[in-house]
C-alpha cells in the first residue's frame, strides 16, 4: 500500500474521513502533541496487535515523529497481514509544518 503524504492526511482529517489511525511515538510524547490518533507505542504494538485484528484488510494510517518509526510499524503490521497500512511520510514534524 502507497504510502501517506502530509496535505493528504490533513485534507482527509479536515473533511473528518474515517479510518484507523494509530500514532506509534511514545505516550509522553504523544501527551504533549497528537492528531487525534490512537496512540500504541512502536514498542508496544506485537502486544497489542489483537486491538487491530478487525482492521486487518481496512486502510490504517500510521505515524510518528518523522516517519521512521511508522515505518517500520507498517512493516511489521505487513508481515502480521495487514493489507492496507499507510506510513504518514515526514510524521508530526511535517505536518506541523503545513
Amino acid at each position: 500500500m502507497e504510502d501517506i503524504s502530509v496535505k493528504e492526511l490533513k485534507s482527509r482529517l479536515d473533511k473528518g474521513e474515517k479510518f484507523v489511525f494509530i500514532d506509534v511515538r511514545e505516550e509522553w510524547e504523544y501527551e504533549e502533541d497528537n492528531l487525534g490518533a490512537q496512540n500504541i507505542p512502536l514498542g508496544e504494538l506485537p502486544h497489542r496487535l489483537n486491538e487491530l485484528e478487525k482492521h486487518k484488510d481496512s486502510e490504517i494510517v500510521v505515524h510518528c515523529r518523522s516517519g521512521a518509526r511508522s515505518g517500520n510499524a507498517k512493516k511489521f503490521m505487513e508481515g502480521k497481514g495487514f493489507t492496507q497500512v499507510r506510513n504518514v511520510l515526514g510524521g508530526i514534524l511535517a505536518y506541523r509544518e503545513l
